[in-house]
């Protein structure tokens, strides 16, 4: 595959496992776009300015990388943003009813959009932003399932907390 692929999500915050999403995404695809949602409808610990800015430094060394933010409808954006794909994690069975319904909606709305879906390494199979968020939230350090940005957004957060 070659093309522009956007990678989607909330990255609050960002883990490894996100980052071993955008290096297999650059195996596909010429070049990625790391769009972190603007969701109003979901809480998050972190604003979406700090999350592209964890993004951004973790990010840094990657020239066919791009961190952005978007709202609304992704399909939206990834036409906006000339893209040819969707890519998207999943960690095990439990993501992916909720990932086929998205993709088939997606699909829909924008026939050309393909959905491109790719397991995380099987290092970071049990990490999600919750868990990391819950644990780091008791003290515990979690410098080896998140990027040194994270980790150091999630040790000032909670140290304010």
């Amino acid at each position: 595959m070659s093309g522009l692929a956007v990678y989607p999500g909330s990255f609050d915050p960002p883990t490894l496992g996100h980052l071993s999403l955008v290096d297999q995404g650059l195996a596909l695809f010429d070049r990625l776009v790391v769009a972190v949602a603007r969701n109003s409808a979901k809480a998050s610990l972190f604003t979406v300015e700090e999350r592209v800015a964890m993004l951004r430094e973790a990010l840094a060394g990657h020239d066919r990388v791009e961190v952005d933010s978007f709202e609304g409808l992704l399909v939206s954006y990834a036409r906006g943003r000339g893209a040819t794909a969707i890519l998207r994690g999943l960690r095990g069975t439990s993501d992916f009813e909720y990932e086929f319904q998205m993709a088939l909606v997606n699909r829909h709305l924008e026939p050309g959009l393909h959905s491109v879906y790719l397991m995380t390494d099987y290092r970071w199979l049990y990490i999600s932003s919750t868990i990391v968020k819950e644990v780091a939230a008791h003290g515990v350090d979690i410098g080896d399932m998140v990027p040194p940005s994270a980790a150091r957004a999630l040790a000032e957060k909670f140290r304010k907390a």
